[in-house]
């Protein structure tokens, strides 16, 4: 089993050191994936209900430091070779589609074919108003968003007209290194699982027990059928997040189908050297079992 990280600790120093340390440390020790979240801007007030806690509140301060992912993403690709690189997530609706395909090929172009798109629909609506971009019908902006990026990293002329995205005849260069990149859906509910089965490569499980992964994937398993698709096409990722859950959890997780479980609670290192000590005791836990399922 793949163990994963939250790179939470990307704001936590200014400059890029701890950022280098943290990702080549996580890649000489054997964690699979670097996962760096995503906000344009958080709010003091807001109606919206964060989906992972009880009281319906980001268990975060407003004023965290929350640096943009890709240009994160490319400082830890500069610092390593092999790791994967993931949004975990990216609002993919908040985002000019012509303008972030050309960002997602860079950054998969620069780390050799290392990066995976994170997708997520957004929770926040004030953040949907502070951006310009309506709430309503974001899934299907998003849906829209990902079929022409796929049309702009596969094709050499790139065509596309839809209600939200439209272009012709253009040119979009760098492609990504394998003509495309994993799409791995965020969320649990039946419609984010339902566009997992639609068109994602992957699906990423947040804040889940083992035995609320299992039930999740058996629900995934039948829309996949009827899309005449196999559970096996689709890479099964899963947080605890904020549940507590120990190292012998990860057979669970396993037996469950799940190929990568992503750690959140590291700690939040302030320097370089902090990065390595919180990684190593990580990998103690978490990576050491992993590696005998």
């Amino acid at each position: 089993m793949k163990i994963g990280i939250f790179s939470l600790a990307l704001g936590m120093a200014k400059g890029t050191a701890l950022s280098k340390a943290f990702a080549a440390h996580a890649e000489r020790l054997g964690f699979s994936t670097l996962w760096v979240p995503e906000h344009v801007v958080l709010l003091d007030k807001y109606a919206s209900r964060y989906p992972y806690t009880d009281n319906g509140i980001l268990p975060a301060p407003t004023n965290s430091p929350i640096p943009d992912p890709f240009l994160s993403l490319a400082v830890m690709a500069s610092a390593t070779q092999k790791i994967r690189l993931a949004t975990g997530i990216c609002l993919v609706p908040e985002h000019n589609p012509v303008v972030l395909a050309k960002v997602i090929a860079t950054l998969d172009w620069l780390s050799e074919g290392r990066f995976a798109l994170g997708v997520g629909i957004g929770w926040l609506e004030e953040e949907f108003a502070a951006v310009g971009i309506p709430w309503e019908r974001r899934a299907q902006r998003t849906r829209e968003c990902i079929d022409a990026m796929r049309r702009l990293w596969g094709d050499e002329v790139s065509s596309f007209s839809g209600e939200f995205v439209s272009f012709k005849e253009v040119r979009s260069f760098p492609k990504p290194v394998r003509g495309s990149v994993p799409i791995i859906f965020g969320g649990e509910s039946t419609p984010a699982l339902r566009r997992v089965a639609d068109y994602g490569t992957g699906w990423f499980g947040f804040n889940l027990t083992p035995d609320e992964a299992s039930a999740k994937i058996g629900k995934l398993e039948q829309l996949l059928r009827a899309n005449n698709r196999k559970l096996s096409e689709i890479e099964l990722i899963v947080s605890p997040s904020g549940k507590p859950i120990t190292p012998d959890d990860l057979k669970r997780y396993h037996e469950a189908g799940v190929a990568e479980v992503v750690i959140t609670t590291l700690g939040l290192p302030h320097t370089p050297e902090a990065a390595a000590k919180t990684l190593e005791d990580g990998a103690r836990k978490w990576l050491e079992p992993a590696s005998r399922l």
